[in-house]
């Protein structure tokens, strides 16, 4: 008899393992009707995946990692917070982040995992920007910190409850009243344990399976007290109300609680009675795991009392409603449909964790080879800046030689003047050019590197020069010096010896070979925004003064309009300025020249 036994609970044991390969020759069939939140959630994180929704992806896991733990899969659940928490980390979501680091730290709580638990409520209170959060986790992480201390961490427990009653957080103010009685029960204080379950069941309406699993945490202290009529009162009542609610699985459960602790009070009809119930309802209904768990306590009933009668005969029954109860327990069917669900995401996983290294290294390669562009285009720019500096500097050389070649002819004609005063024995006339012409060179030598001077400056040499020339020529012009009374000289700037040569033009090669006294007139003028500075003479112009001259003096006149032109262009290009030059030959019966230069108004020099 042993031996048939022996060999039907083999067979239960097999016909157990194999359901799942027998649920799948239904899945086709009952597919539509199986789908659990589970399987949809699945479903569309394998869509977040395909479109590549981060977001989604992380508000599905974190979704699906709430359900795991609603139904106690506390090690599924962790994964699934793990997995949101990288997300959100990607997404650099704070908040978020703070919210699912919390979550995970309760669960590792639960699972006795208090180092993980500690440091996660330690990284929460970091992450959250709420004053109020981040007490609420420090006190945790410190609770964990000084699990010893049990006053402590009441303490710190009432203090989460006093923030957490004012935001009307039920969850959370359940769970702090859970973890409160757990420490009165370590303390062997189980009024107060009791209380504070009473307290977390005010805070549970809404979760009724929660409300549940305190209510059977009460019913378990009055078990160890012995309170076995309180115990069996609260596991009544809980019976009750799930059937008024058609919860199955609750009075499954509850019934097999009632058996136990029947069996403990001695009432073994009763208890038997009750696993009896509860496995034809878990048959009824097709929940496999509650049938094999019923008809287990049963057959050991049956064992220990020698009853093999009935042994044989729960055995039949079972064997006899086996197909019945596999075709009808939809959680197989879901659980393989997950399963394959779960296996395609981690595929998809392990592909995005691809793409995104793909994506990481080309990002890199990306922002090297930019870094090499912005390099060379720096060094390009560095190249072109140094190019522009050294063209810069080269006109300004030119510019400089150009203002220094007119020098040499000056002091040649300058010191022939001191010679021939010398050589007609005036003295007096010598010292006194001399004395001029050494304050004239003092002047010029002190300006010669630069560009721009002041316009009083400019007029200060203009009249020392032309001092010299009337010392020299004062019985062949006289000239005169006109400017404008509103013009403030020194407020303007202008190019330095740049009027110079027209005047020396003017002199040696106008009014020098004029057979009466002619005469110069200097003008400065404003005009709009501009300066206009002329220099007017009466001598015997340009024709008459070209067939005069020698080859030579042709050619330095020349060179002396062309080195102003030049210098004019210089100056123009380097300082962005615009200056205008022109000669102009008077019409007969009038004789002489007007030379024009005009130049914007500059009064800071460039």
């Amino acid at each position: 008899m042993r031996c048939i036994f022996s060999s039907l609970f083999l067979v239960f044991i097999l016909c157990l393992s194999s359901n799942l390969t027998m649920a799948q020759d239904t899945i086709k069939k009952k597919k539509a009707n199986f789908e659990s939140k589970r399987i949809k959630k699945s479903e569309e994180i394998k869509m977040a995946f395909e479109l590549n929704d981060e977001e989604s992806i992380a508000k599905n896991y974190e979704s699906l990692a709430e359900d795991f733990y609603s139904k106690k899969n506390e090690s599924k659940a962790e994964e699934y917070y793990q997995k949101a928490l990288t997300s959100y980390r990607k997404l650099k979501r704070k908040e978020d982040i703070a919210r699912v680091v919390r979550s995970l730290a309760k669960i590792q709580e639960s699972q006795k995992k208090y180092v993980q638990a500690s440091s996660n409520y330690k990284v929460a209170s970091e992450e959250t920007s709420d004053k109020n959060l981040e007490i609420i986790n420090t006190n945790d992480f410190n609770r964990l910190k000084n699990s010893a201390n049990s006053g402590l961490q009441k303490d710190l427990l009432n203090s989460n409850i006093k923030i957490l009653e004012k935001q009307d957080k039920k969850e959370e103010l359940s769970d702090a009243y859970l973890k409160k009685a757990e420490t009165d029960q370590l303390e062997n204080k189980t009024e107060d344990a009791i209380n504070n379950y009473n307290q977390a069941l005010v805070y549970t309406v809404a979760e009724p399976e929660k409300t549940i699993s305190i209510k059977n945490k009460i019913a378990d202290i009055y078990l160890g007290k012995n309170d076995f009529d309180k115990a069996l009162e609260i596991n009544q009542s809980i019976l009750e109300s799930a059937e008024k609610k058609n919860d199955f699985t609750t009075q499954i459960t509850q019934k097999q609680k009632l058996a136990s602790l029947y069996f403990q009070i001695n009432k073994p009809e009763k208890a038997v009675e009750e696993l009896k119930t509860a496995y034809a309802l878990a048959s009824k209904k097709g929940n496999t795991a509650e049938v094999k768990r019923s008809l287990l306590a049963l057959v050991d009933y049956y064992k220990r009392n020698g009853n093999d009668k009935e042994r044989l005969l729960i055995y039949n029954d079972f064997l006899q409603n086996f197909d019945a109860i596999i075709q009808s327990d939809t959680t197989l069917i879901d659980a393989k449909i997950f399963q394959v669900t779960e296996e395609k995401i981690k595929q998809l996983e392990k592909e995005k964790e691809l793409k995104d290294e793909l994506i990481d290294k080309k990002n890199t390669f990306n922002f090297v080879l930019i870094g090499a562009v912005i390099l060379l285009l720096l060094c390009f720019g560095l190249i072109i800046k140094a190019l522009f500096a050294i063209k810069k500097k080269n006109k300004k050389i030119a510019l400089q030689s150009l203002r220094r070649e007119m020098n040499p002819h000056f002091i040649f004609n300058s010191l022939n003047s001191v010679n021939q005063f010398i050589s007609q024995n005036k003295e007096l006339e010598a010292n006194k050019y001399l004395s001029n012409y050494s304050q004239l060179m003092r002047n010029i030598m002190i300006n010669s590197n630069k560009d721009f001077v002041s316009l009083s400056n400019e007029i200060e040499q203009l009249k020392k020069y032309l001092d010299l020339e009337h010392l020299r020529f004062q019985d062949k012009f006289d000239y005169e010096i006109v400017i404008d009374p509103t013009l403030d000289t020194d407020a303007f700037f202008v190019p330095n010896m740049i009027i110079q040569p027209h005047i020396e033009n003017a002199i040696w090669h106008g009014l020098r070979y004029k057979k009466e006294k002619g005469k110069l007139l200097l003008k400065v003028e404003p005009k709009s925004n501009t300066i206009i500075i002329s220099i007017d003479d009466d001598g015997i112009g340009i024709a008459q003064s070209n067939a005069l001259k020698t080859e030579h003096q042709k050619v330095h006149q020349s060179r002396g309009v062309s080195n102003t032109k030049e210098r004019i262009a210089l100056l123009s290009e380097l300082y962005k300025t615009h200056i205008t030059f022109s000669i102009t030959e008077k019409e007969q019966p009038l004789t002489g020249t007007i030379v024009t230069v005009e130049f914007p108004f500059i009064h800071k020099i460039p």
